[in-house]
């Protein structure tokens, strides 16, 4: 019986380069051919969006939706989630999964604030600014704030999850072994001007649907041709 070749890295970290600028938006056109091009307009609630990041953690979408519309139909404020005790936010978001880790994040979170309750003014400083100050926030990291930045205040950020970092290192955006911060600031500089968004969905739509952590979905890919399939098990 035929063993399997373990997974090799065409790339190692000594050997890897910076993709081009002409790689990348090639690279961002022919996803976009594939899933089209994403558009959002920013929602212009930060602490909303920052709350919904925390509930979006190790779980589905459906299942943090839930978790953030049962939160704000039982307390609806975010003063009263802060005063409220830890029992009521933990049964309110109970549906999303870790409820009582992510209730004690989401109530160190509002206390680290202080009065007033409000992210607003992020939408007035620099954006290296806003991200300092969120992930100077208990339990925020990169990931977290570039979601509030981006989605809520349409600032040119990029967040970087399992999907995204898995594609982007099998693509050769990324440095293979790269940690969190520099898959961040790397993906950032990357990224062509007001793309940021487009990028950040359909790297994760491809992750999702294609680009899967196990057996991947080579075969059918509309990035095959251009793939170095870096860290992807030969066959």
């Amino acid at each position: 019986m035929a063993t399997k070749r373990p997974a090799q890295p065409i790339f190692t970290r000594s050997s890897w380069l910076k993709p081009s600028s002409k790689r990348v938006r090639g690279l961002r056109d022919r996803l976009r051919s594939h899933y089209g091009r994403p558009v959002a307009a920013p929602h212009g609630r930060p602490l909303d969006e920052l709350v919904l990041t925390v509930l979006s953690q190790s779980t589905s979408d459906r299942n943090r939706d839930v978790a953030y519309l049962r939160l704000r139909a039982r307390l609806e404020t975010w003063e009263r989630v802060r005063d409220a005790p830890l029992s009521e936010v933990e049964s309110a978001i109970q549906p999303g999964g870790l409820h009582r880790q992510k209730s004690v994040r989401i109530k160190n979170i509002l206390h680290a604030l202080g009065e007033p309750l409000d992210l607003a003014w992020l939408a007035h400083v620099p954006v290296g600014e806003g991200r300092d100050h969120l992930t100077a926030l208990p339990g925020v990291g990169r990931k977290t704030a570039a979601c509030v930045l981006l989605f809520a205040l349409g600032q040119p950020d990029v967040p970087v999850d399992t999907h995204v970092s898995r594609v982007a290192t099998r693509l050769g955006l990324l440095r293979p072994g790269a940690g969190f911060v520099e898959m961040h600031d790397g993906l950032l500089d990357l990224t062509p001007r007001g793309a940021h968004l487009e990028l950040h969905v359909n790297l994760l739509r491809h992750g999702r649907r294609i680009c899967h952590a196990q057996r991947p979905r080579c075969e059918v890919c509309p990035l095959r041709r251009a793939c170095p399939q870096i860290g992807v098990a030969v066959r």
